[in-house]
C-alpha cells in the first residue's frame, strides 16, 4: 500500500471527516457517564474508531515533529476519541519519537488528564524510553526527575515506564520508584506500583514475591493485592 502524504492539518480534518457520520448519541452518553462525566465523547468504540482511521489510508509522517503537532491538534478537539487516536498514532510511529519529545508528550499528559490518557501516553513514552536506555543507559534519569514531579499523573507515568521491556526492566528503578511512591496515598499511584510489579512478575516472579514479602508494610493493600495477583505469597 502506498503512503499518502499529508500535512498534520489535513490528517486531522480527514479524522474529523471519518469521525461524524459514526457518532453515537447513546453511546456517548454512556462513556461520559464512565468517565464520571468529565469528558465528551463522540460514542465510538475502539474498534469503530480505528477502522475508521485505518479507511483513510496509510500516512507517511516526515518528523516526529509533524507527528507531535498532529498529536496536539487531535488533543485540542474536545471529544475524547481524538486523543485516543492520537495515541495510537504516537505509539504507532514510537520509533521516530525520542527523550528530546518527552517534554511535548508530558505536556500533552497533563491537558484534562484521566486514567486512560495517561496510560495511553505512558505506552508511548516506555517505547520511547526503551529504546533510549538501549542505546543510553543514563537517559533514564529523566524518569528520576518526573518521580519528583508535583502532578500524580507525571509520577504515575514514571512509576509505569518500564512496562512491557519484560527482563530489560531496570529493578533498581522499579522497586527504589516503588519504595518512594509507597507513601502515598493516592489512588493512582497505588494502582500503579502494583501494575508494574505485577507486569515484571510476569518474567522475575521470585523477584516480585521477594520484594513484596520484605516491604509489606510499607505498601498499601491495594498495592500488594495488585502484585500478588499471580504470585503465592508466603
Amino acid at each position: 500500500m502506498t503512503a499518502i502524504a499529508m500535512t498534520p492539518k489535513q490528517f486531522v480534518r480527514a479524522v474529523e471527516h471519518a469521525f461524524t457520520p459514526l457518532a453515537d448519541a447513546s453511546r456517548a452518553q454512556a462513556m461520559t457517564a464512565y468517565l464520571l462525566d468529565q469528558f465528551e465523547f463522540l460514542g465510538l468504540q475502539a474498534p469503530v474508531r480505528r477502522q475508521a482511521v485505518k479507511g483513510m489510508g496509510q500516512v507517511a509522517w516526515q518528523s516526529a515533529d509533524d507527528l507531535l503537532v498532529a498529536a496536539e491538534l487531535l488533543w485540542q478537539r474536545p471529544q475524547r476519541e481524538f486523543r485516543y487516536t492520537a495515541v495510537d498514532l504516537l505509539r504507532k510511529h514510537s520509533a521516530q519519537l525520542s527523550v528530546n519529545n518527552l517534554p511535548a508528550l508530558q505536556a500533552l499528559l497533563l491537558r484534562e488528564p484521566w486514567w486512560e490518557t495517561v496510560d495511553g501516553l505512558s505506552a508511548v513514552i516506555a517505547e520511547v524510553m526503551h529504546t533510549a536506555v538501549q542505546q543510553k543507559p543514563n537517559a533514564a534519569k529523566v524518569m528520576d526527575t518526573w518521580l519528583k514531579h508535583p502532578s500524580h499523573w507525571v509520577r504515575r507515568s514514571a512509576m509505569l515506564h518500564q512496562l512491557g521491556w519484560r527482563l530489560d526492566t531496570d529493578t533498581t528503578r522499579l522497586f527504589g520508584y516503588a519504595q518512594k511512591l509507597a507513601h502515598e496515598k493516592e489512588f493512582f499511584i497505588r494502582k500503579a506500583i502494583g501494575w508494574a510489579l505485577r507486569d515484571y512478575a510476569r518474567w522475575h516472579p521470585q523477584a516480585v514475591t521477594d520484594f513484596l514479602v520484605q516491604h509489606r508494610a510499607q505498601l498499601s493493600s491495594l498495592t500488594v493485592r495488585e502484585a500478588a495477583k499471580h504470585l503465592n505469597l508466603p
